[in-house]
């Protein structure tokens, strides 16, 4: 087949700060990828067409013929009708746009919507750090915390798409959460409340990276913030071996940029708080950065449209 009539899939990821975009082969190969800031407050028409004009050059100059694009979104998403449920409040106008209809019409292709945490699960297990393993919990720390399970070597997003949501699930505190509830995981570690977390310790304003920075000087406030989100993440992380046995964690994100300083505080709480199954869980860090979501969503179409055909899809 020569690389002019081969099939592309496009991958979208549109988080809450930042808009990635790749272009990939039948074997999810990254052949160009690209990435924009995401127009948040300007509503979903401005969302996706942030990430269709990101793609645009990406497709113009990539030799090939796009057959599917995936979409994977910060929020709860009903996939089987493209659309967003929630979103947290980073978003105006994000809850209930239809995105598969928008970039369906946009580029003429089928397209399949999944939730961002679903998608960047989906590509770790394809072609990243927990490739071909049966029972996974994925964990994103970013602006906020998302989860999503694989379980018995396939997706497992429950009847409402919200499985293995673990950011969202109370009992880690009484501080109040961007989705309305109060005490998530997510008012521990996501980026946006480290952040926080450090300057109701010490007046100080500063992101999550330069909280990290600070740790490693030595800074107690900033190793304090940085403690309580490891335990966090090691509670959620027991939970959720409670209910579901998973082997291993894998965690991506912005947040897990700060990996050498994190790790050790989520293996010592485990330590002192092991899974009721008396097994060790496995914990890594996600292996394709920044492209895992993208990459996920392009598989999770490549999925969609084999099974749509008949045909078996590549791994």
């Amino acid at each position: 087949m020569t690389t002019s009539h081969r099939p592309l899939f496009a991958g979208i990821d549109i988080g809450g700060t930042t808009t990635q975009v790749v272009v990939c082969s039948d074997d999810l190969t990254v052949l160009d990828r690209a990435e924009a800031g995401t127009p948040a407050r300007e509503g979903g028409r401005a969302m996706v067409g942030a990430a269709l004009d990101a793609l645009a050059p990406l497709l113009a100059r990539t030799p090939g013929r796009l057959v599917g694009a995936g979409i994977g979104a910060a929020g709860v998403v009903d996939s089987a009708n493209g659309r967003i449920l929630v979103a947290s409040d980073s978003f105006r106008g994000w809850a209930g746009f239809t995105v598969t209809a928008a970039v369906e019409d946009a580029l003429g292709v089928p397209a399949y919507l999944d939730n961002d945490v679903n998608a960047f699960l989906y590509g770790e297990v394809h072609g990243g750090a927990v490739r071909g393993e049966a029972d996974v919990l994925g964990m994103t720390l970013g602006t906020g915390v998302g989860g999503a399970l694989w379980t018995n070597g396939a997706l497992y997003a429950g009847p409402h798409g919200a499985a293995g949501e673990i950011g969202h699930i109370p009992g880690f505190g009484d501080l109040p959460c961007s989705c309305g509830g109060r005490g998530h995981l997510e008012t521990l570690a996501s980026g946006r409340s480290i952040g926080a977390r450090y300057a109701d310790l010490t007046g100080i304003h500063r992101t999550a990276r330069e909280v990290a920075e600070a740790a490693v000087r030595g800074d107690d406030d900033a190793l304090a913030v940085y403690r309580a989100a490891g335990a966090g993440i090691a509670r959620a992380i027991v939970i959720t071996a409670g209910v579901a046995d998973i082997t291993t964690v894998v965690v991506g994100g912005g947040v897990s940029r700060a990996w050498p300083l994190l790790e050790p505080f989520i293996l010592s709480a485990l330590a002192a708080d092991p899974p009721i199954s008396g097994h060790p869980v496995r914990l890594v860090k996600a292996a394709l950065a920044s492209d895992a979501v993208p990459v996920g969503a392009a598989a999770r179409v490549r999925s969609e449209l084999a099974l749509a055909t008949g045909l078996r899809a590549t791994t």
